[in-house]
């Protein structure tokens, strides 16, 4: 299934740590699935840049830096024998290294948090810089996490119709399809006119406004569904916060995919709201899609 882009990897963070095992776990599936490469990916990065070392003592650190690796690649044949797995080792911090190897990957894959950070650390700063700038889908892995193939394979997809928010859309529906699994997409509303809302709008019939979004955001979804019209696509329409509601929604699921910021998000921000509570709170593997890797085209509305 890899429609050509057979020298576009799967691209994985490795630094030994047990999540960056998850981690590699979830990009070998997704490499099998894909038909792609594996690229293990790990950056050496020495904390006192600007301190003289001696040449023994870069030596032994480079050594180290190409043993995890090493190990990386060893665990990825492990895993899967068929799968071609290649190996890159870069100087400088992690998240500068996989952006710029992003590029021309496929789809990134990290874990949660790696060795650096702190005891206690929920989410490490990898995770959060990669899927704010990468440009293309990030996969956050949560530990002791296996991707699920079959019936059992659900993809839960939150859209509020941004750019964004559709390219997770067409994200969720190749993951589904890759698992024989089926697609969740979920639209939470707010009644900006009833007296619960902090600002109501005055003159606003709140119910019509109501049917109207949810009767385009079926419509949408349908339309975008067409390309994978074998992957079964379950619309959920709620009133509800996102926060909640989208990781209720994935308590059991085999991945949340979000776009990295949605219609209320200050540019400003590397993530919108609802993409960081999911990182942090989660259940289940996040991806993370940009505005910028696809623009599906949409009925007008």
């Amino acid at each position: 299934m890899s429609d050509g882009l057979a020298d576009r990897p799967v691209l994985v963070g490795y630094d030994d740590s047990p999540e960056s095992r998850h981690a590699l776990i979830w990009a070998v599936e997704e490499a099998r699935l894909r038909g792609l490469p594996v690229l293990v990916c790990h950056a050496l990065h020495w904390p006192y840049a600007l301190k003289p070392l001696s040449d023994e003592l870069m030596a032994q650190i480079d050594q180290v830096a190409q043993e995890v690796v090493d190990d990386g690649v060893r665990r990825a044949r492990e895993l899967a024998p068929d799968v071609d797995v290649r190996r890159i080792l870069g100087r400088g911090s992690p998240s500068a290294m996989l952006l710029e190897v992003g590029r021309a990957a496929e789809l990134t894959v990290l874990g949660l948090r790696g060795q650096g950070g702190f005891d206690g650390l929920e989410v490490g700063s990898a995770a959060v810089q990669v899927a704010a700038h990468c440009s293309g889908p990030v996969v956050v892995v949560r530990p002791e996490l296996q991707p699920r193939t079959g019936p059992d394979a659900r993809i839960v997809v939150g859209l509020d119709g941004s750019p964004a928010g559709l390219a997770a859309l067409d994200l969720a529906l190749d993951e589904a399809a890759l698992r024989l699994g089926t697609v969740t997409a979920l639209c939470c509303w707010a009644d900006c006119g009833s007296s619960s809302w902090p600002e109501p709008l005055p003159f606003v019939d709140s119910r019509a406004l109501r049917r109207g979004a949810e009767a385009r955001f079926r419509e949408v979804t349908a339309h975008l569904a067409q390309r994978r019209p074998d992957v079964p696509v379950i619309t959920e329409f709620v009133t509800e916060r996102p926060q909640r509601a989208l990781l209720d929604a994935a308590r059991d699921a085999t991945l949340l995919v979000l776009g990295n910021r949605g219609n209320e998000s200050s540019p400003t921000l590397l993530l919108g709201p609802v993409t960081q509570t999911a990182l942090l709170e989660a259940w289940c593997p996040v991806a993370v899609t940009p505005a910028a890797i696809k623009k599906p085209r949409i009925p007008p509305g």
